[in-house]
């Protein structure tokens, strides 16, 4: 099974991966301003958008599926871009085959396990399905107003609605497959499985007022990567590339054409 993508723009090869709960139009701005320069592909990772759905979900897998991808568009080499979960997925994809890997840009995530931190988000989706199973419901802002009791963020209750459309049976459903997500929960704040020191160059991007990357993490990042550096963007917070996308996308590309 080969992962949903998109494919723009000419020049070296660049993949994206998206974060949890999202798809590939979350990085839709990013893909634009690369297609300049690259040709870039933009993937739904499994479980998420119009991938498919499979009940087995941990870095590896996700990380195999990527390099399945690449090898069915023939892509030798390419430099990855990550956010959040997708910047674990490509930190994955460089443990396992170095070699395919050009450079690494990972978006405010780092190489270590997370505590849980989406308690509300999956309490609120979760009473969305059951109302959406019960026919209670039939727009999305009537899933909203739902939400809206566990999730107290509008922007990122309009994040996750942007997953929530009609199937093939013309019902509203989420795009993602929330229950083998919730029972995976745990591998996805887990780490990546770092066996060795990576030579990729690697960019790590945070946002300033995140906290997904701390100076505790650095550590860590340097084990497991060790040509990495650093790149803070000033008034952004983890959805950086939504908030400050001129600064992202700039700090990106600057990187991936050293």
């Amino acid at each position: 099974m080969l992962l949903n993508y998109t494919q723009t723009g000419s020049g070296p090869h660049v993949i994206l991966m998206h974060g949890l709960f999202g798809s590939l139009d979350n990085l839709n701005i990013v893909a634009k301003a690369l297609a300049e320069h690259f040709t870039v592909t933009n993937v739904d990772l499994r479980n998420h958008g119009l991938s498919f759905h499979h009940e087995v979900m941990d870095y590896p897998t996700m990380a195999s599926d990527v390099i399945a991808l690449m090898d069915h568009l023939q892509i030798e080499k390419a430099h990855l871009v990550g956010h959040s979960m997708g910047g674990k997925v490509a930190m994955q994809v460089a443990m396992i085959d170095q070699r395919r890997v050009e450079r690494l840009a990972i978006l405010d995530i780092a190489p270590v396990a997370y505590h849980s931190r989406h308690d509300s988000i999956i309490a609120g989706l979760q009473a969305v399905e059951d109302a959406l199973t019960h026919a209670k419901i039939q727009s999305r802002s009537e899933a909203d107003k739902i939400m809206a009791q566990y999730i107290e963020e509008l922007g990122v209750r309009q994040f996750l609605l942007k997953s929530l459309a009609k199937n093939e049976h013309s019902k509203l459903a989420w795009r993602f497959n929330l229950a083998s997500i919730c029972k995976n929960y745990s591998k996805v704040t887990a780490n990546i499985n770092a066996t060795h020191s990576c030579l990729c160059d690697t960019l790590f991007i945070k946002g300033n007022n995140s906290d997904y990357i701390l100076p505790e993490h650095k550590d860590a990042i340097t084990q497991s990567f060790s040509n990495a550096k650093a790149k803070v963007i000033h008034g952004a917070g983890h959805w950086l590339h939504a908030e400050k996308p001129q600064s992202v996308n700039r700090s990106i590309i600057d990187f991936l054409q050293l």
